[in-house]
C-alpha cells in the first residue's frame, strides 16, 4: 500500500533486504572484520548483543563476505540443542548420515571436517545462534569439538552468537574452561541517534526513495522508541509509512511518530 503511495521500488524496513544493501555502521563493520578474521584463522569467537540490535544482519553479511569456494558456513539455531544433535546437525548439513551414539557422531564429524580441510582446502565456519539458551553440557561439548591433533589446531572456526546474558554466563567460574578457549569476543551495541538517522536514510535509499521523508524530530522520536534497536526502528518506521499513506502525508513528523507509538505499538 505505502510503496505505491511513495513510489518505492522495494520495501525499506524489513529483514529481507539483500545483505549488500544493508546499512553498516562503523561498529557493524568492525565486528564483521573481526568475525572474518575468526573465519580465516579458524578461531573461536563469541558475538553478543541485545535483542534486535542486528546480530542476524551481521551473520548474513558475514556469509556474503566469505567466498563460497574457500569457506563452508554451517548454521545451528536450537535452544534445546544437545551434544549429540550438535554433531548430527552439522553432519546433516554436510550430507552425512546422523549417528545414534554421541561418540560415533563426533568421530564422523571430525573425519568429515578433516576431509574438507585437507582434500578440498575449504575452511569450515560453524555458527551456533541463540547460544545464551544452551545448557552447560552442550557448551562444554562444543568446546571439546575444537580439540584436534592433541589440541594443536581447530578443525573449524566456531562462532557462538547470543544475547548479552551469554557472556554473563561464560564469565562465571563454572564456564572458565570455555572462556579460556575464546579467541575473539565481539559486543554489538545499539545504534546512536546519528546512526539511527543514517540507517533510516540508507533503507529509504534501497527502496528507491531519495526525498526527505522523516524530519529530524521524527527521527529523534523513532530513536527514543527503539533505543537504537534495528528491529525497533523497522517496526515504528513501517507503521509510520502505513499511517502516512493512509492520511495522504508525504512528510513524517514527530507528531505522527508519537501517534503511531501511542496507538499502534505495544
Amino acid at each position: 500500500m505505502y510503496r505505491e503511495f511513495f513510489g518505492m521500488k522495494h520495501t525499506p524496513f524489513t529483514n529481507q533486504i539483500p545483505p549488500d544493501a544493508l546499512y553498516l555502521s562503523d561498529n557493524l563493520q568492525e565486528v564483521i572484520g573481526r568475525l572474518c578474521y575468526v573465519a580465516e584463522h579458524q578461531l573461536f569467537g563469541v558475538l553478543t548483543g541485545d535483542v534486535g540490535v542486528g546480530k542476524s544482519t551481521i551473520l548474513r553479511r558475514l556469509k556474503t563476505n566469505l567466498p563460497e569456494d574457500k569457506y563452508l558456513v554451517l548454521y545451528l539455531s536450537d535452544s534445546q540443542l544437545t551434544p549429540r544433535w550438535f554433531y548430527n546437525g552439522l553432519l546433516q548439513q554436510l550430507g552425512s548420515e546422523p549417528k545414534f551414539q554421541r561418540g560415533d557422531a563426533k568421530l564422523s564429524l571430525h573425519r568429515q571436517l578433516e576431509y574438507i580441510r585437507e582434500a578440498r582446502h575449504i575452511r569450515v565456519v560453524t555458527i551456533v545462534d541463540e547460544a545464551h539458551l544452551l545448557k552447560r553440557e552442550t557448551l562444554e561439548e562444543i568446546r571439546f569439538m575444537l580439540n584436534c591433533r592433541m589440541d594443536s589446531m581447530n578443525p573449524m572456526a566456531l562462532i557462538l552468537v547470543g544475547q548479552n546474558e551469554l557472556w554473563d554466563k561464560l564469565v562465571k567460574p563454572a564456564y572458565a574452561a570455555i572462556k579460556q578457549r575464546i579467541d575473539i569476543k565481539c559486543a554489538l551495541p545499539p545504534f546512536d541517534l546519528a546512526q539511527c538517522k543514517k540507517y533510516i536514510a540508507s533503507h529509504l535509499h534501497y527502496a528507491g526513495y531519495e526525498q526527505e521523508l522523516f524530519t529530524d524530530e521524527a527521527v529523534k522520536a523513532v530513536y527514543e522508541y527503539s533505543a537504537g534497536s534495528a528491529r525497533g526502528i523497522n517496526k515504528v518506521c513501517m507503521h509510520c509509512l502505513l499511517c502516512a499513506a493512509q492520511r495522504g502525508k508525504k512528510l513524517i513528523d514527530d507528531h505522527l511518530v508519537r501517534l503511531v507509538i501511542e496507538t499502534e505499538l505495544p
